[in-house]
């Protein structure tokens, strides 16, 4: 874990760091929506969308139908960032047309748009918080002492060498973001539930069929895995440098609004395929403080936001990809250490 401290404020500055940040923000124009660009990026996503499924009718029976489906793993994964910053209503200013073309990016990877949505929020207003984020809570994973300590059943098993599994378990989230979507429609409080569930279950019957009319059923298979494996593990690999191994935060903890959001997130130093290959999340300290800022205008955020920090004596952190994979790992390897010292001890 981190070892970012929480320097609490002065009384006379309580409740005006943020504000005097954002007023920078808007006053620089960073929070003006930017039509061009995300015109330009769904055409290009889109385009490419309906290039990987014309290749995989054109490919056929062979087994360089799996080469497309690596291709097409991560077309999904740019068509559920263009989701996210929709959600995030970052493309559209007014809710209604940011919803509808939310839903249709959602159900183009078969995800359930208000599952996501009210859960991403969750996460969005106490990020890294153990008893509010449901990104932090021990379903598969442990991500402190204190959960191992209290893990029961499959976390406590995984628990031990989860930052060894960690990888190779994310070739599960695909599988599991469609699961997770599915379940969530036998909750009679999601909102918009009936269209969720017929836009989900069109997606799985389209795809499903797709792939058993075009391909022998081993070879369904094969390309069904490879798909959604490599979906999952570029989802993953995407989400894991933001907050994992950063400190976490519990009930009693609750600086303010700047200190919540910047102490719990992490940067990647990038240029623009960074930039690219991310979908500006990348900058989540910036995200995180301006969910609606669109994407292409994180970056130039960043030097605003980091300066303030400074003055504020508020740590900033940013690393490479790799060193923030490493500290994501090193964390969750700590976070177990109970689990397998009560093992040596049995």
């Amino acid at each position: 874990m981190a070892s970012t401290t929480v320097r609490p404020r002065s009384p006379e500055t309580s409740g005006s760091d943020f504000a005097r940040l954002s007023r920078k923000v808007a006053d620089a124009g960073l929070l003006g929506r930017r039509p061009g660009y995300y015109a330009l990026r769904v055409t290009a996503v889109a385009g490419l969308y309906v290039v990987g499924w014309a290749a995989f009718a054109l490919v056929g029976d062979s087994w360089w139908t799996l080469a497309v489906a690596a291709f097409l793993a991560v077309v999904f994964g740019q068509v559920a960032l263009l989701a996210h910053d929709l959600a995030h209503r970052q493309v559209f200013r007014r809710r209604r047309a940011s919803e509808v073309s939310g839903r249709i990016a959602a159900a183009g990877v078969g995800m359930s748009y208000g599952w996501w949505q009210e859960k991403h929020t969750r996460h969005h207003a106490n990020p890294n918080n153990a008893d509010l984020d449901p990104d932090v809570e021990p379903d598969l994973l442990v991500w402190s002492q204190e959960q191992a300590r209290a893990a029961t059943g499959l976390p406590r098993v995984i628990g031990r060498w989860q930052a060894f599994l960690f990888f190779p378990l994310l070739t599960l989230e695909g599988f599991n973001l469609h699961v997770s979507s599915g379940k969530a429609l036998a909750n009679r409080s999601l909102k918009h539930r009936a269209l969720d569930g017929t836009l989900l279950a069109a997606h799985c019957a389209l795809y499903l069929t797709a792939l058993f009319w075009v391909l022998p059923p081993g070879m369904a298979i094969a390309f069904l895995a490879v798909h959604q494996g490599l979906f999952g593990l570029y989802l993953g690999s995407l989400f894991a440098p933001n907050h994992k191994g950063m400190p976490i935060l519990s009930g009693d903890d609750r600086p303010d609004f700047l200190r919540r959001q910047v102490l719990t997130s992490r940067n990647v130093n990038g240029g623009w395929f960074t930039d690219l290959a991310l979908g500006g999340l990348n900058h989540q300290i910036e995200h995180h403080l301006f969910p609606n800022m669109p994407s292409p205008n994180l970056r130039r955020a960043r030097d605003l936001v980091r300066r303030h920090c400074a003055e504020l004596g508020v740590d900033y952190l940013e690393t490479g990809l790799i060193a923030s994979y490493r500290q994501a790992l090193t964390s969750l390897h700590a976070a177990g250490a109970p689990l397998r010292n009560a093992r040596a001890r049995a």
